[in-house]
């Protein structure tokens, strides 16, 4: 998918935003069980604080800035997810 049509895609920005919503509130909890294993999320902090603005930004949320989470940051926290598993 393009960038262009992600931006004309409410179903899906939708999609993609809920769903990182989910991996930010994930993290979040993870932190009050088990902090070294949060500790090998790469850029946990920056993650749990994404989903912060995602919840309660809602109506502040860029395009631009949710297509550049999913083409820099979304294949590290993969990567990441994998090793653990």
């Amino acid at each position: 998918m393009t960038f262009e049509a992600y931006r004309i895609d409410r179903k899906t920005q939708a999609a993609v935003e809920r769903k990182f919503e989910i991996i930010g509130e994930a993290l979040n909890r993870l932190s009050r069980i088990d902090a070294d294993l949060l500790a090998t999320i790469t850029n946990y902090r920056s993650i749990i604080s994404f989903r912060n603005i995602l919840a309660h930004g809602y109506d502040t949320i860029e395009d631009r800035v949710v297509w550049g989470i999913i083409e820099t940051d979304l294949e590290q926290l993969l990567h990441d997810a994998i090793r653990l598993l």
